[in-house]
């Protein structure tokens, strides 16, 4: 069976009742794409299909997944895919590396069920992250998956440097963070992120999964939402293990992944932050 590009976005949920194994076919492009950083910056984005975080990839172990990369760049930049779902040197970044206006395909077997990241490990891979060039894959577990729920959205959190960072006095580079970003908008300063216009909504009752990943590059999250408590969490995107059962703040380090679950029982705003306050 072969799944293609519109049966793997997250939503479609086209593997709730599959019990079998295909070929799902995941072609994607990179390219870059003005956008306002904030009310005062603009920024130059780097992306996988047109957007930043880039799309969010379902699949089931056991999977073979076609990936496709082609590179619209102008700028003369390679690009490629390390995925944390794939194993083999790179983790298919060895096999997708394209260079201007190429296309690369690479079949890779999907072995381990679990919530990974994927970016671009073009040197500097840094840079290539923190502009933008990340998302996440999840693959189902063999046998059973997660239980369904009534809303699933995916989070990711990373920094982006608008300018290069100051050198401290001990002669290293600050930790200093210009912008924090969940999904491509800004937290700081004083910025909206997932508010306003974006805001994620959910019914009192509903059960809510929320995939979030740590881009970084650099810095760890203490993720949290504020008010409510975690019914169910998979800890690293480890979903063959028993979840964490009435959990308040984890901590995702950088390229690492989490799975909550949590159940809206009261009307009301609840706001998602990064704790290190």
């Amino acid at each position: 069976m072969t799944l293609e590009k519109s049966d793997w976005r997250l939503g479609s949920r086209p593997l709730a009742v599959r019990n079998h194994e295909a070929l799902v076919r995941v072609p994607l492009i990179t390219s870059t794409k003005p956008a306002q950083l904030t009310s005062q910056y603009k920024y130059k984005k780097w992306t996988f299909d047109g957007t930043v975080p880039g799309p969010f990839i379902r699949a089931k172990m056991g999977d073979d997944v076609e990936l496709s990369l082609r590179n619209k760049y102008k700028t003369g930049n390679p690009h490629n895919i390390d995925c944390h779902a794939f194993n083999g040197p790179g983790g298919g970044a060895a096999v997708t590396t394209v260079d201007e206006d190429e296309t690369k395909t690479a079949r890779l077997k999907l072995l381990y069920p679990g919530l990974y990241v994927y970016y671009c490990a073009a040197a500097p891979v840094p840079v290539h992250i923190a502009n933008g060039m990340y998302d996440l894959k999840y693959v189902q577990p063999e046998k059973e998956d997660l239980l369904l729920v009534e809303k699933e959205y995916y989070i990711m959190q990373s920094e982006i440097y608008h300018e290069l960072p100051e050198v401290d006095e001990d002669g290293c580079c600050s930790e200093v963070v210009e912008f924090s970003n969940c999904n491509g908008f800004c937290e700081e300063p004083n910025e909206s992120a997932l508010t306003r216009d974006y805001t994620l909504r959910a019914e009192v009752g509903d059960n809510v999964r929320i995939f979030f990943c740590n881009a970084g590059p650099n810095l760890s999250s203490s993720f949290l939402v504020i008010c409510s408590h975690f019914k169910s969490v998979y800890c690293d995107g480890d979903v063959p293990t028993p979840p964490y059962k009435v959990i308040r703040t984890v901590t995702v380090l950088s390229g690492g992944s989490s799975i909550f679950d949590l159940k809206m029982q009261n009307p009301g705003t609840y706001t998602m932050v990064d704790h290190a306050i």
